[in-house]
This record gives C-alpha cells, sequence and structure tokens, in this order.
C-alpha cells in the first residue's frame, strides 16, 4: 500500500496536495510519503516473524536521502551500505556503527579503514585478497573486523540483466564452490573476524524459487564450513524483493517471502541478515512534472514533461515502466508517447501508453519513484539537481534542496592560461 490517493479530484501525499508541492517548491521534484515508509519497514519486518533471529540493513543505494534515513533508523533497521560515503550517511541519520553492514565490490583500502574505525559491524568480502588486507589494515590497529564471504551461487534471478548479481559472470562474489577454500585461509587470520557468508543474486526479483535454490545451496555451504570446524553465526541473505511497479502486477510479498525463508532456512542456527532497499523504498515515493508541450506526433502525439531521464534514469537504463497519472484527471483518457526536455531519444518514459489526457501545465506523476530515483539523478544538459520532498500528514518539508545550475557552475574554474 502506500499514501498516494485522489480526495476530491486531486492526488495527494498523505494529506498534502502535490497541486501545492507544486506551487510552492516547483517541479520536477521528488515527494515521499514518511507512513509509507513506515508502513513497508513494518510489513518486511512482520513477513519475518517466524524466521528466528534477523538483522536488517536498508539498502542505501535504493534512497539515500538523510530524512529518509532517520524515518527507518526511528524503524530499527541498520544500513547496508556500498561506499564511504553511504556508510557517513547512515552514521549521520543516527544507525549505529555496529548495524552497518559495508557490501561492495570495490570498497578501497581507506574505506575499509574508515569502517574499522567507525566500528561497522560487518564486511562483506568479496575476494579472497580483500579479506588479506581487511585483516591487515585491523590487525595493525589493534582491532578484529567482522566479516562474512559473499559467495556468487550462479543462480539467474530472472530479473533484467543489469540488476542481476547472482550469475556466475557477474562481478559480484566468489564462486560458491571456491567458497570452502577460501574460507579455510581467511579465518585464522589476525586481524579477522570471520563469522558467515553473504548471497544476493539480484533485484526487482519476482520469482521466489530462484532464491530459494540460491538459499539452498547457502545452506549445504553452511554445513560444508562447519564440518571443517568453522563457527558460522551469520548469514546475510540480501535483498532483491521486487516491487508492483504496474498497476495490477502481483509480486510475492514479504509475507510470502518470509515463508519461504523460514522453510529454507530451518535447523541453520544463524542471525539471519537481509537488506531490504527497493520493497522499501519504492512506493514510498513519486516523481511530480509538470507538463511542458502536447506536440503533434506521427502515430501518436508526445507529452513533454519537464522531468527527464537526468532526474529518472531508470527507463532510459532498463526499460523500465512507471506508470503516469494526472494530479488532477478529468476522466479523458488519450495514446501518448512520454518524454522529456533532454537532447537524446533515450530521454523517453513511454511510447504509446493509454494514460489521463493532459495539456500543457498539468501536472503528473511518475508513480513507484521512490527507489533509485534521485539517487541516480545527474546534471546531465546543465540541468538543475532535483529536489525532494518528505511530507508526513498534512506538514511537509524539502529534505534536498533544488542545486540550480548556476550553483554547479559556480564550482568550476577557468585556468590562468585560457583566459587570455
Amino acid at each position: 500500500m502506500n499514501h498516494f490517493d485522489y480526495r476530491d479530484g486531486v492526488l495527494h501525499c498523505e494529506d498534502v496536495p502535490l497541486t501545492r508541492i507544486a506551487e510552492e517548491v516547483g517541479t520536477p521534484v521528488y515527494v515521499y510519503s514518511t507512513n509509507t515508509f513506515r508502513r513497508h519497514a513494518q510489513v518486511f519486518r512482520e513477513g519475518l516473524k517466524d524466521v528466528g533471529r534477523i538483522h536488517l540493513a536498508y539498502a542505501i543505494k535504493a534512497n539515500p536521502n538523510l530524512a529518509v534515513l532517520r524515518v527507518l533508523a526511528e524503524e530499527g533497521y541498520g544500513a547496508d551500505v556500498v561506499s564511504g560515503g553511504e556508510m557517513a550517511r547512515a552514521l549521520a541519520a543516527g544507525i549505529p556503527a555496529v548495524d552497518i553492514v559495508f557490501s561492495g565490490v570495490g570498497k578501497t583500502r581507506a574505506e575499509l579503514a574508515r569502517g574499522i574505525d567507525a566500528g561497522i559491524g560487518q564486511f562483506n568480502l568479496e575476494l579472497e585478497e580483500e579479506g588479506v588486507v581487511l585483516a591487515q589494515i585491523a590487525h595493525a590497529k589493534g582491532k578484529r573486523a567482522p566479516a562474512t564471504l559473499r559467495v556468487n551461487p550462479d543462480i539467474d534471478a530472472g530479473t533484467h540483466a543489469k540488476i542481476s548479481t547472482g550469475r556466475a559472470e557477474n562481478k559480484f562474489g566468489v564462486p560458491i564452490d571456491q567458497a570452502p577454500d577460501m574460507f579455510d585461509r581467511l579465518a585464522p587470520l589476525d586481524g579477522l573476524d570471520l563469522r558467515g557468508v553473504a548471497c544476493h543474486i539480484g533485484s526487482q526479483l519476482s520469482d521466489l524459487s530462484r532464491l530459494e535454490e540460491a538459499y539452498r545451496r547457502i545452506g549445504e555451504l553452511v554445513v560444508e564450513l562447519r564440518r571443517r570446524g568453522h563457527t558460522i553465526t551469520r548469514v546475510d541473505l540480501g535483498g532483491g524483493l521486487g516491487v508492483p511497479y504496474k498497476a495490477g502486477d502481483v509480486l510475492p510479498s514479504p509475507a510470502d517471502y518470509g515463508a519461504m525463508v523460514a522453510r529454507a532456512t530451518q535447523g541453520w542456527d544463524v542471525e539471519l541478515m537481509f537488506e531490504p532497499g527497493r520493497v522499501i523504498a519504492g512506493n514510498s515515493g513519486v516523481l511530480l512534472t509538470e507538463v511542458v508541450w502536447v506536440k503533434p506526433g506521427v502515430t501518436n502525439p508526445y507529452v513533454i514533461v519537464d522531468a527527464a531521464m537526468n532526474d529518472l534514469a531508470r527507463p532510459a537504463l532498463y526499460d523500465a515502466w512507471h506508470d503516469f497519472d494526472a494530479v488532477t484527471p478529468t476522466g479523458e483518457r488519450m495514446t501518448a508517447n512520454i518524454a522529456g526536455p533532454v537532447c537524446e531519444s533515450g530521454d523517453t518514459f513511454a511510447m504509446g501508453r493509454e494514460i489521463d489526457a493532459v495539456e500543457s501545465g498539468d501536472l503528473a506523476v511518475f508513480r513507484t519513484a521512490g527507489a533509485y530515483g534521485a539517487t541516480m539523478a545527474s546534471t546531465y544538459n546543465s540541468r538543475d539537481l532535483v529536489p525532494e520532498v518528505l511530507v508526513d500528514g498534512d506538514r511537509y518539508a524539502v529534505v534536498a534542496d533544488r542545486i540550480a545550475a548556476e550553483t554547479i557552475l559556480a564550482a568550476e574554474r577557468v585556468p590562468e592560461w585560457l583566459k587570455a
């Protein structure tokens, strides 16, 4: 569920009409619902009620806004981070360092050291050399770094190729058949507290059977590691649960997922760690935009909006679908192409889609934009960086300013030898 509903013919976020936000903040702008974030965080936790010992670490990459992180910290979530910058955001939001999991295939030595100094709760190792270096850094500081070894179970997640992470050819993790010997070599190192294994096969997953097969292979690995004398206390099962982007889509619920996890992990006797991102944030936000022109086309008209691929990159990157709805619909419909103003043919959100009839000056939203929206935005074509708004009941706040093109320009320099 989400808290974006029509009242008296106007789309609201909770108790705030989106027309008000457009008038006072301008467009394009991301709008988030505090109570949707809270509800999704609670539903995900409730879905795992029969699993046993769990640790929830929100995947910051989905939506790293500081206010959003503060909401989820209040819900008892830790953080899954993939950079030193994300770690700094998690700490700034009040998430305890011990509840932070540092994932990512390219952690630098400086980032590893920062994580050790901060006292984060877990490093997910992506290769053997990383474990050796982490142990050396921690030992030099007189500490032991808590870690798991991320394995690649060679499972096709059945999702878009660019967000699949668990196939043998993907860059993430170590081959699962090499993991036992690698664990043998890493576990004795001074400075390293190797506690278990981690796995994540992809994002926007819709088929739980693929996850269950991956977990079965992880369970077999846990048995083998224990047979070799290793103490396994943690298994990180990653995230990836999908959300409905298109009206009518039906995906596994957190309860469905929790029932599968309980079945697949029975008898493991470990703390299970989860890294939900999209399933928490996706339907918690929309991208509010204004129609600039309705341009006649050869087959269908083009609805040109003031949001663009630099504001919402998913359609250009993944051919992703986002429902497009008028803020004040008339009840009439039209078939149109939806595009932005960026000078790229790829700056197209939909082709030949039936939508609410709109005209110049109308407001509309791209739904399910709370995850992988603002965080992937850029200033391509020297456009402003899109702002973000958080709504809570009948109040709202701008939680990320619009950064004007002029501000970005002011940070650039022309060298002296070009000024002449």
